[in-house]
């Protein structure tokens, strides 16, 4: 029997409503994690579930590996028969063994965002399409957008209508589907869509699932899209006992495809739902939670709920404005070091949370001059590593001889002399006669004008061969220890003897420890099992919290974690919110950002410190934005440190800032004094003589930019080979460029 009296009320009724559709909304810190646990529990302790007929979905593998092993401790034998997967392992586990019921193979490839856009530029290429006017990513955005709503070719090619630049993309969505059927693989939203697809249209296969799992839980939902929310409908539409937790307060990944009606709008499509709010929070301390509630209370579209705590008050919200970015970074820096030197935390208790990856550069590079160790989250992928990447490689053209895409990437590694247009001859052979490039390969005598090339080829062709004979007796690590052998990989590396190349040696070594651990623990180890495990990994999955190191992430891969202490950088209007949602005129894409900023706040348990730059430099740019709305958001009783407005009195008085200084009370001007103090004195358009000679406006002219929209001119500066040119625009802030790229036209 288990016991729920560590629950409060709410996560109780969570456990015990187990029947019909249920949405638990649970905010950030509310035990959501043990409700689902304790759930699980107590259907298969109390209720006499079958574990074999639970399904529970996460979205990481962390939090898979999480949830199970908490359900072990409170069920022990039996919990593993319970499916706790991601969307895309499960959609895996079901297509490895029905596939072929949609036209595939059961052992197809799993492509990742690398492998889609190697395709893409060969999509392209063979389309005679020009990637300055369609990019591959723009292409792979709009195919990737159509996949999250269930939009097939067919039905992308009606939608177009007659707008040429849509037709150009059905066509490119067409032949890129084409080419992942060819290849016998499939893209991540493939993933999900085509088990959709085979749910839909097979009723054997449908009825089996949904006898299967007559309880389904599904955790993170309102990062749901509209092709993961048909997915869940199908597997409960038969005994509807569908339990999903989600808190719409952090719908951060629009961008992604997600889709914040699938948790608004639950009890639209399930009347019958039963509502359980948890609003107790675990984690943080009452001012934190105080400025978060404020924060997101700005917000309307999203259902009331507020989060209490029985914890300390606590620190109030630090908040300190630099004037410029090195300052932030330095002032960051030096903070933590303060923290850890007088014993009140360690590095690992510490977390630098910004809106941009581009924002980490100044803060590696302080923490590099001040000797602290830190981990950069949402970098390059181990996975996505060249030498791991071609490793992969190999695997896949052993495995799955019809990935294109993997043989064409290995056929010169190492170097054998085969050229392009030989390439290019045996790929046309190939797609002439509806075969794969690796079988064209086997061919190659038989292709014209490839004749000189068959003694490179063949050796290539053997090796692929032994190495899978090698594979069939002896295994994946054996295998991969071959491969480097015959091909001389590693051996290269060591002779290039760079800090460089024993980085990549490295990172082999840690793959071939990654293989033998999957071996080890696997209880039926395959290459396919291998190669599918890799490719489902997610980079925030990969966080070591055993190691002592800083954490730098962006505030949308923070999102599940939490620290001791959390320092939201580069609160700036123009930053963060973003330009683009600000000027979008959409309220949808600002909420967002200040749902986005909730989450910031909420992973904070003991203390909160927010920085902002007067000045920063970005994309080469000085930009000076004001202080961020979301600072102006926070209640003043919960903040040390509360931003104050530069007093009208402090500014400038020259004719130029007429209109700056009207604007001050609304706070529409930059947050810069110091950065304009120097400019009392500034010049006319008419005293600046020969320095603005070129240009057809001056000083305080009305300008327009192509981007940025209208302002005002404040400052122009001769630079020598340019004029550096200072405008304040109404909506984007104060912008310095150099003239002759910023094309400025007078109003």
């Amino acid at each position: 029997m288990i016991t729920t009296e560590q629950l409060n009320p709410e996560q109780q009724q969570g456990v015990y409503t187990v029947n019909g559709p249920v949405l638990i909304l649970a905010g950030a810190g509310s035990g959501k994690t043990r409700v689902l646990t304790n759930r699980t529990a107590y259907l298969i302790k109390e209720r006499y579930v079958d574990p074999f007929n639970i399904l529970a979905i996460t979205f990481t593998n962390k939090a898979a590996a999480e949830m199970r092993r908490r359900i072990n401790e409170l069920v022990g034998h039996g919990a593993e028969g319970i499916w706790i997967s991601t969307f895309h392992s499960c959609c895996v586990r079901i297509l490895r063994r029905y596939a072929d019921r949609i036209g595939y193979d059961t052992g197809f490839t799993i492509y990742d965002s690398d492998d889609s856009n190697s395709l893409m530029k060969d999509v392209l290429k063979r389309l005679e399409i020009d990637n300055k006017i369609i990019k591959e990513k723009t292409a792979l955005n709009a195919i990737s957008s159509a996949k999250n709503e269930l939009i097939d070719t067919a039905r992308f090619r009606v939608d177009a209508g007659g707008d040429f630049k849509y037709l150009k993309l059905a066509s490119i969505y067409e032949e890129y589907q084409n080419s992942l059927k060819k290849n016998n693989a499939m893209d991540f939203d493939d993933l999900i869509m085509n088990t959709v697809k085979l749910l839909s249209m097979d009723n054997e296969v449908r009825n089996a699932y949904q006898e299967r799992f007559q309880y389904i839980m599904v955790d993170e939902y309102q990062d749901t899209n509209t092709a993961q929310f048909a997915l869940i409908e199908l597997l409960a539409g038969k005994y509807k006992n569908l339990c999903v937790v989600g808190d719409d307060d952090q719908s951060i990944y629009k961008f992604r495809g997600a889709n914040i009606r699938n948790i608004l709008d639950f009890e639209k499509v399930y009347p019958d739902a039963t509502v359980i709010k948890l609003e107790q929070n675990y984690r943080s301390t009452k001012n934190i939670l105080n400025a978060a509630n404020e924060v997101i209370a700005n917000n309307i579209g999203r259902k009331a709920k507020a989060l209490w705590t029985e914890s300390e008050e606590g620190d109030k919200v630090k908040f300190e404005q630099f004037d410029n970015g090195q300052e932030e970074a330095i002032y960051i820096v030096a903070d933590i070091a303060r923290r850890v030197g007088a014993g009140e935390c360690e590095y690992k208790d510490c977390a630098v949370l910004y809106r941009t990856n581009a924002q980490s550069r100044l803060l590696e590079e302080r923490f590099v001059n001040r000797g602290i160790p830190y981990k950069l989250i949402g970098g390059v992928n181990f996975y996505s590593r060249k030498e791991i990447k071609d490793i992969l490689a190999y695997l896949k053209t052993i495995d799955n001889g019809k990935d294109d895409l993997a043989v064409t990437r290995i056929l010169n590694v190492p170097k054998r002399g085969i050229g392009q247009t030989t390439e290019g001859r045996i790929a046309d052979y190939a797609y002439a006669n509806g075969m794969s490039f690796y079988d064209a390969l086997k061919k190659a005598s038989e292709i014209q004008g490839v004749s000189a090339a068959v003694k490179k080829i063949e050796p290539f062709v053997a090796l692929i061969e032994d190495l899978r004979g090698i594979l069939a007796t002896s295994g994946i690590e054996q295998t991969v220890e071959k491969l480097l052998e015959k091909t001389g990989y590693v051996e290269d590396l060591v002779i290039e003897n760079t800090d460089e190349s024993r980085a990549r040696i490295e990172n082999i070594d840690e793959l071939i420890s990654k293989i033998v651990d999957y071996e080890k623990n696997e209880e039926n180890p395959t290459l396919s099992g291998f190669l599918e495990e890799v490719a489902l990994v997610a980079e925030v999955d990969s966080l070591d919290e055993d190691s002592d190191y800083v954490i730098l992430m962006t505030l949308h891969g923070a999102k599940g974690l939490e620290f001791k202490n959390v320092y939201m950088s580069g609160m700036e209007d123009g930053l963060f919110p973003s330009y683009m949602s600000i000027s979008s005129g959409n309220n949808d894409d600002l909420e967002e950002e200040r749902r986005l900023c909730y989450v910031g706040i909420t992973r904070a348990k003991k203390t909160l410190t927010m920085t902002a730059a007067r000045a920063r430099m970005l994309r080469g740019e000085t930009q000076y934005n004001p202080v961020s709305r979301f600072i102006k958001e926070l209640p003043k009783e919960v903040m040390d440190g509360y931003y104050k407005p530069p007093k009208t009195e402090d500014m400038p008085v020259n004719d130029t800032f007429k209109r700056a200084k009207a604007s001050w009370k609304n706070n529409s001007f930059a947050e810069s004094v110091s950065a304009y103090k120097s400019m009392a004195d500034i010049k006319t358009g008419k005293d600046m003589g020969s320095a603005s000679a070129g240009l057809d406006y001056a000083v305080g002219d009305r300008v327009s930019h192509i981007k940025f929209g209208e302002g005002m001119v404040l400052e122009i500066k001769d630079g020598g080979r340019d004029y550096e040119v200072t405008v304040d625009f109404d909506e984007a802030g104060v912008r310095k460029m150099f003239a002759s790229f910023a094309k400025l036209k007078r109003c």
